[in-house]
């Protein structure tokens, strides 16, 4: 299937037999090197010990209404839902809802908060278009070599990383993977919160506000909530504080001078 696959994507690639099977540590290596973690990467490998060839008619004969169709003609189908803008599911995007943190319900009493304001003259969908394709390939308007190093640190202790990307580069949708963020909230023109899907001392939000003022103008309020969990919670939190201080701060502005450039 893999050498299959290559051949329909004109890739060339070669297949290399070890003489043991070892489905813990092949699912660390898939974790390192696809965005796939690796909790869901080792049961499908454990599932490489079944044969998946068709021997008998029981399938057929218990869901008659499903066609069967060739192996090349899935791959293409399913190479055709991933380079749609606006696929119903991707791989990369997948999580598992039984390891989803609270969901966040405001500042709360111990939440260490960093907020940023700017003024742009712009118009809340302006700014809003801005803050809403920020990951992936756009990146994060600042610092984006800094971004790339926590998510590759992040990976190194067993996290996601940045490896998931976004599912679309230009729409949103709550529960939508944005690198090692997952979209938990979005009111469209005016809110975008984020919440933190690496590997951290606690619970991280961050949340983009877009709000118009009577001169026109639309004030953007960037906001990082952090709930650390014990001692080393807060011990983080003042260590990364001036590298934060500086990625936000920059990236602020950097969202409201884009969205005056933005066409209306």
């Amino acid at each position: 299937m893999m050498l299959r696959y290559a051949r329909l994507r004109n890739l060339k690639r070669t297949i290399v037999i070890v003489p043991f099977f070892t489905p813990r540590l092949s699912s660390y290596w898939v974790h390192l090197v696809t965005p796939v973690p690796a909790r869901l990467a080792q049961p499908l490998i454990l599932g490489l010990h079944n044969e998946v060839i068709v021997r008998d008619s029981v399938a057929r004969r218990d869901f008659p209404q499903i066609e069967p169709i060739d192996f090349e003609t899935a791959v293409a189908d399913a190479l055709d839902r991933y380079r749609t803008s606006g696929p119903e599911t991707s791989w990369f995007d997948a999580f598992d809802v039984r390891r989803l943190p609270a969901t966040f319900t405001g500042a709360r009493d111990g939440m260490l908060i960093d907020r940023r304001e700017r003024i742009a003259n712009a118009t809340p969908q302006q700014v809003a278009s801005v803050f809403t394709q920020l990951g992936g390939t756009h990146g994060w308007l600042y610092g984006n070599a800094l971004w790339e190093l926590r998510g590759l640190l992040d990976r190194a202790i067993g996290g996601i990383g940045l490896r998931r990307g976004r599912r679309s580069p230009t729409d949103l949708r709550v529960g939508d993977a944005v690198d090692f963020w997952r979209v938990d909230a979005l009111e469209p023109d005016h809110v975008l919160r984020l919440r933190a899907e690496m590997k951290l001392p606690g619970e991280a939000w961050l949340e983009f506000d877009a709000d118009q003022l009577s001169d026109g103008r639309t004030r953007l309020t960037q906001t990082a909530f952090f709930e650390p969990r014990g001692l080393l919670g807060f011990l983080y939190w003042y260590l990364v504080f001036p590298l934060h201080g500086l990625i936000f701060s920059k990236m602020a502005s950097r969202i409201a001078a884009l969205a005056e450039q933005t066409p209306s």
